[in-house]
């Protein structure tokens, strides 16, 4: 997944809560609670308010607005989680033929994997975009370890096809592997109870 470039910064009116100068504590805590609001949904009305203005800024500036906040979450966090199904979101929408060549080509190879992430057949670019998109927009559910064992799935088996083919980056497809395994470990946590 090295050919990801993070998004920048929002800029600090578009949190109410962020001071002009931010600091990283703080700003990771953010991420933190808006992660686990989108997952676990709102608490009180206060909560309701904020996961509505996150959906807003979301659907206004895009979802890499909010996505930065956990972009140094660790992996066994829900931001990290929420972090590594955004990155897999943002590049199959940038490269849906080349997604649907790995994925095609990794199914070969990891046969559970294929019926775990449920594509359609066969595998072309929209089908891998709408894979994507519902797992990535099934993130406000109950069975969220399901999202994610589902996400980890895709991205193994994309990430084996990646290494199968011929002028591609072993580095990147090693890449791919390991969030499919920080995704599954993820899924593991959740079903434990114990992801925050």
């Amino acid at each position: 997944m090295s050919e990801y470039r993070r998004p920048s910064l929002p800029g600090a009116g578009l949190f109410e809560a962020v001071p002009d100068e931010v600091d990283p504590a703080e700003q990771s805590a953010a991420g933190h609670r808006i992660a686990a609001l989108l997952v676990r949904g709102p608490h009180d009305e206060s909560d309701a308010g904020l996961v509505h203005r996150v959906l807003h800024l979301a659907d206004e500036e895009g979802l890499g607005v909010i996505a930065e906040l956990w972009a140094h979450a660790a992996a066994d966090t829900i931001a990290g989680a929420l972090w590594r199904l955004y990155l897999l979101r943002t590049w199959v929408h940038r490269n849906p033929e080349q997604a649907a060549l790995e994925f095609a080509t990794g199914r070969a190879y990891a046969p559970v994997h294929e019926v775990l992430a449920g594509v359609v057949e066969p595998p072309g670019p929209d089908e891998v975009v709408s894979l994507v998109d519902t797992v990535v927009g099934g993130i406000v559910r109950e069975d969220f370890d399901v999202q994610l064992d589902r996400a980890a799935a895709f991205a193994h088996i994309v990430g084996v096809g990646r290494g199968q083919l011929d002028g591609t980056d072993a580095a990147s497809a090693a890449k791919l592997v390991d969030t499919a395994r920080h995704l599954r470990h993820a899924a593991e946590l959740e079903r434990a109870g114990t992801l925050h």
